[in-house]
């Protein structure tokens, strides 16, 4: 079984018999052959055809040409269902009765430490207010 391009070619053969069917022996059959043009329905399904065959290479281009943007925008993406994902592990956890005290523990302990760490004594205020100003200027850009 062979296969090209060319749409296949509906032929419709038409008889006619002799003028006088009893002596049908002596007379001749003439045999006309006409090809029919290929219906709509037919075209549209070369056509869907044709696409769907140079598919992969449309996709394969279109990648290529915009490989960068669609790279953030499935980070993007990603992030935002894994952040929610992480948002309903969490919530799931709090319904725990043990869970959600324990969670708050944990951050006022945190807070807690934070205060003491960074806060209480001049010389670390001083050294959260340094890296604050460096985190700036790098989001910023450095004052001139």
């Amino acid at each position: 079984m062979t296969s090209s391009n060319e749409p296949e070619k509906t032929i419709i053969i038409t008889e006619i018999p002799a003028e006088n069917e009893a002596d049908s022996s002596s007379g001749t059959t003439q045999v006309i052959i006409t090809e029919e043009p290929p219906s709509q329905a037919q075209q549209i399904k070369e056509q869907i055809i044709s696409i769907l065959s140079e598919f992969p290479a449309y996709i394969g281009s279109f990648y290529e040409q915009y490989k960068s943007p669609l790279t953030v925008v499935g980070v993007i993406l990603a992030s935002i269902v894994s952040l929610k994902v992480l948002l309903g592990v969490v919530d799931e956890l709090n319904d725990i009765p043990l869970l959600a005290p324990t969670f708050e523990l944990i951050g006022i302990g945190y807070t807690a430490w934070f205060v003491y760490r960074y806060l209480l004594r001049s010389s670390n205020r001083q050294q959260l207010g340094q890296e604050i100003q460096a985190l700036k200027e790098q989001i910023l850009g450095k004052k001139s």
